[in-house]
C-alpha cells in the first residue's frame, strides 16, 4: 500500500457503538501510532490527515479513527469510559500489525488516551506520545487534569506550542519534571494549540509540522530501540 493510500476500518467500541477508523501502513514501517482526534475535529480534518500521511514517509503507520460522538455527528464529546474503551479498540486492531505501537493523538484524544493507559495498560503501547496536551481550559491555568499521568508508567511524548493556551508553560515544565525521565517535552516556538504560527514569523504551519513530525519519529525509533 502506498505511504497516502488509507485502508477504511469499521471498530466496535462496545456493544452499542461502532466507528470508523482509517489505516496508512507504509511499506518498511517500523512503528505504528494510534492517533485519536481532537474535541473539535475528526478524523478526516486536513489537520490529521497531512499527520498522518506525513509520518507515512518517516516510516510510521498510523490507525487514526472517530469518537462516537464524532462519528454520529454530535459536539458534544462522550463520557470517558466510551471514549476509552473506543481506545482500548482502536489499539487491538493496530496490533493485528505486529508492530510496536504508541498511543495518543491531539488535545482531548490524546488525554482520553492516557486515561485509559493509566487506568489499565494498552496492551503492546511502547508509549504515549500528546500533540498538544490539554493541561487546563483556555484562561483556567490548572494541572489537574494530569494527575492520571502519574499513574502512566511508559515513556510519554509532550509536544507543545510556546503559546499554548490550553497548556501554561508555567505549570507544564514543573509538572514534565515532576514526571521524571518517562517524560519528554518538545517545544514549537510561536505555535498555539493549533501548532499555527503568526505570519511575522515568517514561518508556515507546514514546517512547524515538519519539525513535530521528526521529533515524534525520532522519539518513536530511540523507544524502540531502548
Amino acid at each position: 500500500m502506498a505511504s497516502s493510500a488509507a485502508e477504511e476500518i469499521v471498530l466496535t467500541a462496545d456493544a452499542a457503538h461502532r466507528v470508523s477508523a482509517l489505516l496508512i501502513s507504509p511499506p518498511g514501517a517500523f512503528a505504528c501510532y494510534v492517533l485519536a482526534h481532537g474535541a473539535g475535529v475528526g478524523m478526516t480534518h486536513p489537520s490529521m490527515q497531512s499527520v498522518a500521511v506525513e509520518l507515512g514517509e518517516r516510516g510510521v503507520a498510523t490507525l487514526r479513527y472517530q469518537f462516537p460522538y464524532m462519528e454520529q455527528g454530535a459536539k458534544r464529546p462522550d463520557p470517558p469510559v466510551l471514549c476509552h474503551a473506543t481506545v482500548r479498540a482502536a489499539v487491538a486492531k493496530a496490533g493485528e500489525l505486529k508492530l510496536p505501537l504508541i498511543a495518543g493523538g491531539r488535545s482531548f484524544g490524546g488525554r482520553m488516551t492516557s486515561q485509559a493507559q493509566a487506568k489499565s495498560a494498552l496492551p503492546g503501547v511502547r508509549g504515549l506520545a500528546f500533540l498538544g496536551f490539554p493541561l487546563h481550559p483556555a484562561g483556567r491555568p490548572s494541572d489537574d487534569r494530569a494527575e492520571h499521568l502519574f499513574d502512566v508508567t511508559i515513556p510519554m511524548l509532550f509536544l507543545q506550542g510556546t503559546r499554548d493556551a490550553l497548556a501554561d508553560l508555567s505549570l507544564l515544565r514543573p509538572l514534565v519534571d515532576r514526571l521524571g525521565k518517562r517524560a519528554t517535552l518538545t517545544l514549537l516556538e510561536d505555535a498555539d494549540h493549533s501548532f499555527h504560527v503568526p505570519a511575522k514569523t515568517g514561518r508556515k504551519d507546514a514546517e512547524v509540522r515538519r519539525k513535530i513530525l521528526d521529533a515524534l519519529a525520532a522519539w518513536t525509533k530511540t523507544l524502540i530501540a531502548g
